[in-house]
């Protein structure tokens, strides 16, 4: 007798925060528009579009104004192609409309390190008197400041866990409110669960990402893992998104189906997913 086939997870009104489409300088599962009608069509509320080298929040516009009846938002990635640690290019991309700003990713000294490649950015400043944390660039200052002025999503893209700590802090003491520690538990990530759970109880949230389970990210964490992260830190800080859009991938839709239902079935019940797929990023979105 043949086992039933289960019924695909309803997305009706939840978020993913973190796609990748084209057009991009690597191959990319679907252009801003078809992801974007994808999305709808599943009955998703919303979708943020990310890309590694240039600003999303203009193409954001464009797929929301040709799909319609869905929120489409964009952001701006602080790496090398867009100037790095760039306070002018942040302003500009916070005017037109970014909601989230990430701190390097692939240009991110720390993300050098874990590809034994020299150089990068570093979000520390090589200032400090021995014995003492370094401070943070003056530059660092800057964007952070513009990020809480737009009350916009500050986020901590691909730096090390000692900088995420870093920033983090500082991001709170001068008036973000919303900040966001992106995958934690990729490998080349790996933040600790305790320093989670002390960012946790400061405010923090962490995206917790599908793509990390997968064979297209090396040493790739288990689902269980991921799901005994969240029971340790909490499901009031974890914001659930696909970081999907890799050529020969699954659509990010298809991924967001398959994340939700291996969390239900580890044990999540119907209403931390809504919480954690739908409420806590709804609320950074500020929809």
């Amino acid at each position: 007798m043949n086992e039933p086939v289960p019924e695909p997870y309803d997305l009706t009104g939840l978020v993913d925060m973190h796609i990748h489409s084209a057009p991009d300088v690597q191959p990319r599962y679907a252009d801003d528009i078809e992801i974007v009608r994808q999305a709808r069509q599943a009955g998703l509320r919303a979708v943020l579009l990310k890309s590694h080298v240039t600003l999303t929040s203009d193409r954001a516009v464009i797929a929301e104004k040709a799909v319609g009846e869905i929120q489409v938002f964009g952001g701006l990635a602080l790496n090398d192609p867009v100037g790095g640690l760039n306070p002018a290019a942040v302003e500009a991309a916070l005017r037109m409309g970014a909601k989230e700003i990430w701190m390097p990713t692939r240009s991110a000294a720390h993300m050098h390190r874990q590809e034994g490649k020299p150089g990068g950015i570093t979000l520390m400043a090589d200032l400090a008197a021995p014995g003492e944390p370094s401070p943070l660039r003056p530059e660092v200052y800057e964007i952070i400041d513009l990020i809480a002025a737009a009350d916009a999503i500050l986020a901590t893209g691909h730096v090390s866990p000692a900088e995420s700590v870093a920033l983090a802090n500082c991001a709170r003491q001068r008036g973000v409110r919303k900040i966001l520690v992106t995958h934690p538990e990729a490998a080349f990530i790996r933040m600790p669960a305790e320093l989670q759970a002390s960012l946790a109880r400061a405010g923090v949230f962490f995206e917790r990402c599908y793509v990390d389970t997968t064979p297209f990210m090396d040493s790739a964490v288990t689902l269980a893992e991921i799901a005994e992260m969240i029971r340790r830190i909490g499901v009031g800080s974890t914001v659930l998104s696909t970081d999907f859009g890799q050529a020969g991938n699954a659509s990010p839709v298809e991924g967001m189906r398959a994340y939700l239902a291996g969390l239900s079935a580890e044990g999540f019940r119907p209403q931390e997913i809504q919480r954690m797929a739908g409420e806590n990023p709804a609320d950074l979105l500020g929809l």
